[in-house]
Protein backbone atom coordinates (compact mmCIF):
# COMPACT_ATOMS: atom_id res chain seq x y z
CA UNK A 1 0.00 0.00 0.00
CA UNK A 2 1.21 3.65 -0.57
CA UNK A 3 1.11 6.89 1.92
CA UNK A 4 0.35 10.42 2.05
CA UNK A 5 2.67 12.35 3.31
CA UNK A 6 3.49 16.39 3.73
CA UNK A 7 6.59 18.56 4.43
CA UNK A 8 6.68 22.25 5.24
CA UNK A 9 9.12 24.62 4.60
CA UNK A 10 9.97 28.58 5.31
CA UNK A 11 11.73 30.00 2.83
CA UNK A 12 11.37 33.28 4.89
CA UNK A 13 13.86 31.79 7.45
CA UNK A 14 15.43 29.52 5.61
CA UNK A 15 14.39 26.60 7.96
CA UNK A 16 11.47 23.76 7.98
CA UNK A 17 8.96 24.88 9.71
CA UNK A 18 8.16 22.91 13.27
CA UNK A 19 4.81 23.49 14.97
CA UNK A 20 2.54 24.39 11.72
CA UNK A 21 -0.82 22.56 12.40
CA UNK A 22 -2.19 20.25 9.54
CA UNK A 23 -5.67 19.52 8.55
CA UNK A 24 -6.53 16.14 5.90
CA UNK A 25 -10.13 16.46 5.19
CA UNK A 26 -11.86 13.68 2.35
CA UNK A 27 -14.35 15.22 -0.29
CA UNK A 28 -16.84 13.48 -1.39
CA UNK A 29 -19.71 15.49 -3.27
CA UNK A 30 -18.63 18.60 -2.50
CA UNK A 31 -18.98 18.06 1.40
CA UNK A 32 -15.68 18.04 3.53
CA UNK A 33 -15.03 15.84 6.46
CA UNK A 34 -11.58 16.15 8.75
CA UNK A 35 -9.96 13.07 9.31
CA UNK A 36 -6.87 14.32 10.82
CA UNK A 37 -4.96 16.91 12.73
CA UNK A 38 -2.03 16.93 13.52
CA UNK A 39 1.15 19.28 13.57
CA UNK A 40 4.65 19.42 12.06
CA UNK A 41 7.59 18.09 13.76
CA UNK A 42 11.29 20.23 14.11
CA UNK A 43 12.02 18.58 10.71
CA UNK A 44 8.71 20.47 9.01
CA UNK A 45 7.17 17.04 8.78
CA UNK A 46 4.34 15.04 10.21
CA UNK A 47 5.74 12.12 12.82
CA UNK A 48 3.93 9.21 10.91
CA UNK A 49 2.33 9.04 7.23
CA UNK A 50 -1.34 11.06 7.09
CA UNK A 51 -2.79 8.47 5.71
CA UNK A 52 -1.44 4.70 4.94
CA UNK A 53 -2.41 1.10 4.93
CA UNK A 54 -5.91 0.37 4.74
CA UNK A 55 -6.90 4.37 5.25
CA UNK A 56 -4.90 4.91 1.86
CA UNK A 57 -7.76 5.25 -0.58
CA UNK A 58 -8.62 6.58 -3.74
CA UNK A 59 -10.58 9.96 -3.54
CA UNK A 60 -10.34 13.44 -3.73
CA UNK A 61 -8.43 15.15 -0.70
CA UNK A 62 -7.56 18.55 1.22
CA UNK A 63 -4.50 19.25 3.34
CA UNK A 64 -5.51 22.49 5.20
CA UNK A 65 -1.89 23.75 6.56
CA UNK A 66 -2.33 26.93 9.30
CA UNK A 67 0.67 29.04 8.25
CA UNK A 68 -0.69 32.24 9.68
CA UNK A 69 -1.04 31.12 12.96
CA UNK A 70 2.52 29.84 12.48
CA UNK A 71 4.40 32.89 11.40
CA UNK A 72 2.33 34.73 13.93
CA UNK A 73 3.55 32.31 16.63
CA UNK A 74 7.38 32.84 15.48
CA UNK A 75 7.07 36.23 15.48
CA UNK A 76 6.97 36.92 11.94
CA UNK A 77 5.83 40.38 11.66
CA UNK A 78 2.84 39.70 9.62
CA UNK A 79 -0.55 42.19 8.63
CA UNK A 80 -3.98 41.83 10.35
CA UNK A 81 -5.52 39.55 8.52
CA UNK A 82 -2.84 37.98 7.23
CA UNK A 83 -2.25 37.74 3.50
CA UNK A 84 -1.40 34.05 3.50
CA UNK A 85 -2.98 32.55 6.38
CA UNK A 86 -4.86 28.97 6.08
CA UNK A 87 -3.48 27.22 2.39
CA UNK A 88 -5.71 24.67 1.45
CA UNK A 89 -4.92 22.07 -1.51
CA UNK A 90 -7.02 20.39 -2.97
CA UNK A 91 -5.56 17.40 -4.26
CA UNK A 92 -6.39 13.63 -6.01
CA UNK A 93 -5.03 10.10 -4.99
CA UNK A 94 -5.74 8.35 -7.88
CA UNK A 95 -3.61 5.17 -7.22
CA UNK A 96 -3.72 3.84 -3.40
CA UNK A 97 -0.41 2.24 -4.06
CA UNK A 98 1.46 4.76 -4.88
CA UNK A 99 3.27 7.41 -2.55
CA UNK A 100 1.95 10.78 -3.02
CA UNK A 101 3.81 13.64 -0.99
CA UNK A 102 2.51 17.26 -0.67
CA UNK A 103 5.22 19.46 0.24
CA UNK A 104 4.20 23.28 0.93
CA UNK A 105 6.99 26.10 0.74
CA UNK A 106 5.47 28.97 2.02
CA UNK A 107 6.67 32.81 3.36
CA UNK A 108 3.95 35.61 4.54
CA UNK A 109 3.03 36.55 1.51
CA UNK A 110 3.43 33.53 -1.21
CA UNK A 111 3.46 29.81 -1.46
CA UNK A 112 3.86 26.88 -3.86
CA UNK A 113 3.23 22.72 -3.79
CA UNK A 114 4.14 19.83 -5.95
CA UNK A 115 3.79 16.11 -5.83
CA UNK A 116 6.65 14.58 -4.22
CA UNK A 117 7.04 10.83 -3.87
Amino acid sequence: MGKLSTHVLDTTQGRPASGVRVDLYTIENDQRTLIKTTHTNSDGRCDEPLLQGEAMHTGVFELVFHAGAYFAANGVAVPEPSFVDQVGIRFGIADANANYHVPLVVTPWSWSTYRGS
